[in-house]
């Protein structure tokens, strides 16, 4: 299982925030650079980002950040937020994005991401994002009337290199996962899932790995990671 620990950038800086809510943001590092390069020396080989503004405003709003954190790392880095054109993820993946991440459109504009997966073959990721059961875009800002399956479906034989479910009812919040709605999701759609939203010890990526069914591909790690109630060598090991 691969460990996504994350980068949220509001305002240039590296925050956490609750349910999703900007206004709720707590500052965990003024450098989102330095902060990657800390997540490299841990050992982790992925980096999850995420631009809040943009997601909210639907364009890039924290490139200086992102460009930043793409020249302190080699690691691979999947970034998300504000990107809603073949156009926008073109930009990212040439400046050297590994994984570009699509929320919005994937609910909007479906067309958009079976274009760019057609183009950038496992390059891009739908982002799920779920509340009370439905499906939310716009930065969460908004809600759909569609299920988290409903949309993963959309993509199956699309190229989509990952589906990130981000349970935003627990997210930020070190509830602890809810391992069994990631599964259920797991076990319907044939595309490799993240879990997102809610981790809150190492005993819930035990959980992840121990359940029965379809494999969870990947775990993102948020605010336990940044609060210390995670270690990375621990989660690593216990991830492996």
């Amino acid at each position: 299982m691969i460990l996504y620990p994350a980068i949220d950038l509001k305002d240039g800086q590296c925050v956490r925030v609750l349910h999703g809510d900007l206004d709720t943001a707590t500052v965990f590092n003024n450098s989102p650079a330095a902060q990657a390069a800390s997540f490299v020396e841990a050992g982790f080989h992925w980096i999850h980002v995420v631009d809040l503004n943009g997601a909210v405003q639907g364009k890039a709003v924290n490139e200086k950040a992102v460009e930043a954190i793409l020249e302190a790392v080699s690691i691979p880095v999947q970034l998300g937020g504000g990107i809603r054109s073949l156009k926008d993820i073109e930009r990212w993946i040439e400046a050297g994005v590994s994984r570009v991440i699509l929320g919005t459109v994937a609910v909007t504009q479906p067309d958009i991401v079976r274009k760019a997966a057609k183009l950038w073959p496992e390059q891009i990721a739908v982002s799920v994002d779920v509340r009370g059961g439905k499906v939310a875009t716009q930065g969460w800002t908004e809600s759909s009337d569609l299920d988290a399956v409903t949309v993963a479906k959309r993509f199956e034989d699309a190229g989509v290199g990952a589906l990130i479910i981000t349970d935003i009812d627990r997210d930020g919040t070190v509830m602890g996962f809810n391992v069994e709605a990631f599964g259920a999701i797991a076990d319907a759609v044939a595309i490799p899932v993240i879990a997102a939203g809610g981790l809150a010890s190492v005993e819930d990526i035990v959980k992840l790995k121990a359940r029965k069914g379809v494999p969870i591909a990947g775990a993102v790690l948020g605010r336990a990671l940044y609060n210390g109630a995670i270690s990375p060598e621990e989660a690593l090991k216990v991830a492996a």
